[in-house]
Order: structure tokens, then sequence, then C-alpha cells
């Protein structure tokens, strides 16, 4: 019975295995963090951050303010555009 595994081992093969979960858990957290910034962006998050209205947004893509693509139904806008809206914004007031 010399092979055999006995309480102890199991213990401590516990315990490794909990330190590489963490660990990995750990590391994949900070490799979304460093990720969370797409190209492009859905229409939902698009008018959520802006605070508009669809008909606004669609104003926007119309007007040729912002560029879109749209993919198997859905829009999707191009975060510098958006951004720039708001760098627009601040150069227009500059001057009020």
């Amino acid at each position: 019975m010399e092979d055999g595994v006995t309480k102890e081992d199991l213990r401590q093969f516990g315990l490794l295995l909990i330190g590489t979960i963490r660990n990995i858990i750990q590391a994949g957290g900070d490799a979304r963090k460093e990720t969370v910034h797409p190209e492009w962006l859905k229409s939902r998050v698009v008018r959520k951050l802006l605070d508009i209205s669809p008909g606004s947004l669609q104003n926007l893509r119309i007007t040729g303010k912002i560029r879109f693509k749209k993919v198997l139904g859905s829009y999707y806008y191009n975060r510098d555009d958006i951004m720039q809206l708001f760098d627009d914004d601040k150069g227009s007031n500059a001057g009020k």
C-alpha cells in the first residue's frame, strides 16, 4: 500500500490547485482591464454614452458626423468619431 494516496497528499494537492486557480483568475482580471476599449460600439452603448435618442443617433449617422457599419441588422459606430464630437464641442464653446 506504499503507492496509495494519503489524506495529506490530497490536502497538499488541493492547496496547490487552489493557488494555481487564484493565479489564473488574477492574471485574467488584469488582462481584461487592459482591453476594454473596442474600436466599434453598438448603438445602445453610443446612445447611453451620449445620452441621446435613437432618432438623434440616426441623424448623426445620416449627416455623416460619425462613421458606422451595419452588420447583420445592427449598427456599429466608430469610437474615434464619437470622441471627436466631444472635442468639436469643446472648441465651439471655448470662443463663447
